[in-house]
């Protein structure tokens, strides 16, 4: 892929991170950056990286929201798991210099009104408690001394008295 920008290796990092078990919307895609402790670039440079990957045939929109295609899935499973954001980001910029641009898939104009909502929802959400869309909220400690797979004992009977 010819030419590779800066943000295009982040953002193609970004869509993979978000997308893995449904389309990512804006708002995932920038929850994935701030999760890689990347700073998020401005909605301009987020739509033409958009532009560049849907044109070399790695990202497609869809109504609702970015996936990788399959050439873009299969880049995203060759690549290093373990490292850190900066060294993921850099294996992934090895990853498209060597990637030879396939079939092209239409991408729908991303406005970019709708980047910047998705970057304020996003700061909105990290001022609360949640602190990143992408990662699950902490589960209530459970009360009960029971584990599954564990059962009751019986109670002793009482003593009679003689």
């Amino acid at each position: 892929m010819h030419p590779i920008h800066d943000h295009d290796p982040l953002m193609f990092l970004a869509v993979a991170l978000a997308a893995k078990r449904r389309p990512a919307e804006l708002v995932d895609v920038v929850a994935a950056i701030d999760l890689l402790q990347i700073a998020i670039p401005g909605e301009q440079r987020f739509i033409d990286s958009f532009a560049r990957l849907a044109e070399a045939g790695l990202l497609l929109g869809r109504d609702d929201g970015l996936a990788l295609t399959p050439a873009g899935l299969a880049l995203f499973e060759a690549l290093p798991k373990l490292s850190d954001g900066e060294e993921r980001v850099f294996s992934v910029k090895q990853a498209l210099a060597a990637y030879t641009p396939g079939i092209a898939e239409p991408l729908s104009a991303i406005e970019p009104a709708a980047v910047t909502a998705a970057i304020a929802a996003h700061r909105t959400a990290a001022a609360g408690p949640a602190k990143n869309l992408l990662v699950p909220k902490p589960k209530p400690a459970e009360t009960s001394k029971s584990r599954p797979g564990q059962r009751q004992r019986k109670p002793m009977p009482a003593r009679r008295k003689h």
